[in-house]
């Protein structure tokens, strides 16, 4: 059952871009907010019923086809996901500079578990942010400073953070290089 729900969110985005929607063009049709669609389309959260309704509403599509697509379960001994179907994803709308890039998100009984890079910009721009996920970076290159609530943290390459979510936080480009980092998100599906 996890699967499907996470399957919800994928399927939300691959149909939203089909259509050449951005995430605030649907928000906007279905009367939601562009950080309730963009947590959706990561797993990070369920729609309600009423939502999911609207969003397919706004995609003019029928019910029945949108759930045709939805990632059924398997008893596959391992998962395999080739570079050409990592996708980049679009997680805050009035970001600059931020590129993340989808590697991997699955459900296992009660964690889920999404992974994806983040290239952060010189001069890139961000308010604070809070998820429902526990939070681990490691930087695979580069540096950069990690605001978390009041507290600000430098990190440098081979450095890693974990963290809660749930506290406002933001990484600050400090150099003129490209800061690159592996993100690892644990949350309760």
């Amino acid at each position: 059952m996890n699967d499907f729900l996470i399957g919800i969110g994928k399927r939300l985005k691959d149909i939203r871009k089909k259509n050449n929607l951005t995430i605030n063009d649907l928000a906007f049709k279905a009367n939601v907010s562009n950080g309730l669609v963009s947590r959706i389309e990561n797993g990070r959260t369920i729609p309600s019923l009423p939502v999911l309704l609207d969003l397919i509403q706004s995609l003019e599509i029928d019910a029945s086809y949108f759930f045709e697509g939805v990632e059924k379960k398997s008893n596959a001994k391992f998962i395999y996901v080739p570079k050409e179907n990592q996708q980049v994803i679009e997680k805050e709308v009035e970001a600059e500079g931020f590129k993340y890039m989808h590697i991997f998100s699955k459900s296992l009984h009660s964690l889920g578990f999404e992974a994806v890079l983040l290239t952060l910009e010189p001069n890139s721009k961000r308010e604070k942010v809070i998820t429902d996920a526990w939070e681990f970076k490691y930087i695979l290159k580069g540096e950069v400073k990690y605001v978390i609530d009041n507290e600000e943290i430098i990190l440098k390459e081979g450095d890693s953070l974990y963290f809660n979510g749930k506290f406002p936080h933001v990484p600050v480009s400090i150099s003129d290089e490209s800061c690159v980092m592996l993100v690892l998100y644990f949350y309760t599906a």
